[in-house]
């Protein structure tokens, strides 16, 4: 059944293709040791353009050959979709040389980012564990140059100083506002409190003269009184003289009266 599949593949495959392909193959990669790289850029766009060959090997010798002619976009395009190759050692590779090209761009970050994914790709590819190693010890010491030069850089301290000095200013006044709003809260609230007590002693004096003047008048003689007094040249005192014992005759006379009433009566003499 083997035999059988293999003799049925043999049949469907031009084998006029598979020389072409060949033959494209070996140009290609004799133009690329050669450091003829457009020639093996073309040879290897025909292979997979117009031959339609989809191995990762060819795809990843056109990156190659993309990234030796210093062809930067063709290159990160070409190496991009082989970090999802099936094959781990092409995967490594792929991921390395976009790490390369993150590092002649200055990307340090992103360099290494690329050099950890091809080690966890392949780790034993050598090359990128060198290049992991070599980016981290520059993104070190460039972490570390710039620390030192904002140590040592007038201009940055003067910044710094100035920045500290406008919020310490800010801060005082943000203070200063507060004790203001807080002793204008307490003025307020004395303010308040005067005005109160104030109304209430108006209030409390205000009862006493009028307790004082209903005391008064019912202490004075009427006008009309004191004017019929004075047409019988008679004086107040004397007035209150006579009132005075008018009402206990008065008394006198109910108590009188209250002890007549009280007497029985003599049933043996006659009404009349």
């Amino acid at each position: 059944m083997k035999l059988g599949l293999l003799i049925l593949l043999a049949l469907l495959v031009d084998p006029g293709k598979i020389g072409q392909v060949n033959s494209l193959k070996s140009q290609a990669k004799e133009a690329y040791l050669k450091g003829d790289y457009k020639t093996a850029i073309s040879k290897y766009r025909t292979l997979v353009d117009s031959l339609g060959v989809a191995e990762d090997e060819v795809k990843l010798n056109l990156a190659h050959a993309y990234f030796e002619a210093r062809d930067t976009a063709n290159t990160a395009m070409s190496y991009q979709p082989l970090t999802q190759s099936q094959n781990p050692k092409i995967r490594s590779v792929a991921h390395q040389q976009l790490g390369v090209l993150s590092n002649r761009a200055n990307k340090y970050e992103e360099a290494l980012a690329s050099f950890k994914q091809a080690l966890k790709a392949d780790p034993s590819n050598e090359d990128a564990r060198y290049n992991y190693e070599m980016v981290k010890k520059k993104l070190e010491e460039q972490k570390k140059k710039e620390e030192e030069q904002k140590k040592n850089d007038p201009n940055q301290k003067e910044e710094n100083k100035d920045k500290k000095d406008q919020n310490k200013d800010q801060q005082d006044q943000k203070d200063k506002q507060d004790q203001k709003d807080q002793q204008d809260k307490k003025d307020q609230q004395n303010k308040d409190q005067q005005d109160k007590q104030k109304q209430d002693e108006q209030q409390k004096q205000e009862e006493q003269q009028s307790d004082e003047k209903k005391e008064q008048d019912k202490k004075e003689t009427p006008q009309s009184v004191k004017d019929k007094l004075k047409e019988m040249e008679m004086s107040e005192e004397k007035a209150q003289m006579i009132l005075e014992a008018m009402k206990n005759q008065e008394i006198q006379y109910l108590q009188q009266n209250k002890r007549k009433a009280t007497k029985p009566k003599d049933r043996s003499k006659p009404d009349w």
